[in-house]
């Protein structure tokens, strides 16, 4: 159903006020509306519906350029969104169809259409999109099966398990014959883990010791490490590798908030004894190859191979204190911010 579309629309959007110097704050957010302009030729105005919490945010919001440029002083806060085309003067596009892409944190996007993907969502949720089956399950995919290169028999450990990235590598290893293990900072965590997940081990990093549970549970090391933490969990995980192992550095969530004094790995020689490798996953390297893998994923989960948990908060004005939880550990599953009906 095509939305409808106000005589006079305004636009709600967050921006970016000032640069985080640690931790994330709500003074460096401000909320503010605008009168949307009339759509030009070539233009679609897209209603947002979701938007997704990514701990990449973070990162983006520092000055300067890594593998994307930091999001400007003023600008809409950068975010991975979902929702409906209700204006078009693109033939590309039709209006009612949905899309997602970089749309922003804001209620409406007046875009040119690129950079954008349509979304099948006949037989999947739209918050589908912006994770398992959008930016974050892509990353897992090409992740594990690309710079981790799975066998069968091996040993996968991965760090952050719980979150969206994490499960969905674990699921992934698990279909591909390995033994898995995540650590995660709760009891319900780890439960979920092994209970919807189908892990083999789950280690609660806040009581257990992560050395000893490794050596428990991998006593002859581990073949794939897939880091989304960093500091001394990747410390820990170097010196219970595997002759031959691939670490994956996916994210390093636990050093986001002081970038400037970062933990960096003191065991890195472990990488040459073990005659390993260690390389870094940049999803976007591989969006020529999406939809193949978009296919699989929804396969894999329709066929019940792979479990889906989100953990959904609703309105705009909540974006700061739930963009905030991904560096406390408070979600549980992927964050999304639903904005829309």
């Amino acid at each position: 159903m095509l939305l409808q579309i106000p005589d006079e629309m305004k636009n709600t959007k967050v921006i970016l006020a000032n640069r985080p110097k640690r931790e994330i704050e709500d003074s460096n957010f401000d909320v503010i509306i605008e009168e949307l302009n009339e759509i030009k030729d070539g233009e679609i105005l897209i209603k947002i519906h979701d938007i997704s919490l990514d701990p990449a945010i973070r990162g983006w919001m520092n000055e300067g350029t890594t593998y994307i440029k930091g999001i400007e002083i003023g600008a809409v806060v950068r975010t991975f969104s979902a929702g409906q085309v209700i204006q078009s003067k693109n033939s590309k596009f039709k209006e009612g169809s949905y899309l997602s892409g970089l749309l922003g944190a804001q209620n409406y996007c007046i875009s040119n259409g690129e950079g954008l993907t349509p979304l099948d969502i006949s037989n999947s949720k739209i918050s589908h999109h912006l994770g398992i089956l959008g930016m974050p399950g892509m990353t897992a995919y090409f992740g594990l099966l690309k710079r981790g290169e799975p066998v069968s028999g091996d040993i996968v450990y991965i760090s952050g398990a719980a979150g969206i990235v994490g499960s969905t590598v674990g699921q992934i290893a698990k279909i591909k014959g390995c033994t898995v293990i995540g650590s995660a900072g709760s009891d319900a965590k780890c439960k979920f883990l092994i209970e919807e997940c189908g892990f083999d081990y789950a280690i609660n990093y806040k009581t257990e010791d992560i050395d000893q549970q490794l050596k428990k549970f991998a006593p002859n090391g581990i073949h794939i490490f897939f880091d989304n933490v960093g500091g001394p969990t990747l410390d820990i995980a170097l010196l219970n590798l595997a002759r031959g192992a691939r670490v994956v550095i996916c994210g390093a969530i636990s050093q986001y908030n002081d970038m400037a004094n970062i933990h960096g790995p003191k065991n890195y020689m472990k990488i040459v004894s073990a005659r390993g490798k260690m390389n870094g996953i940049i999803v976007f390297d591989y969006v020529e190859q999406w939809p193949a893998a978009v296919k699989e994923i929804a396969e894999w989960i329709n066929d019940g191979k792979i479990k889906v948990k989100e953990h959904t908060i609703f309105g705009l004005e909540n974006f700061s204190s739930a963009l905030k939880m991904l560096y406390t550990g408070e979600n549980f599953g992927k964050l999304i911010l639903n904005i829309g009906s």
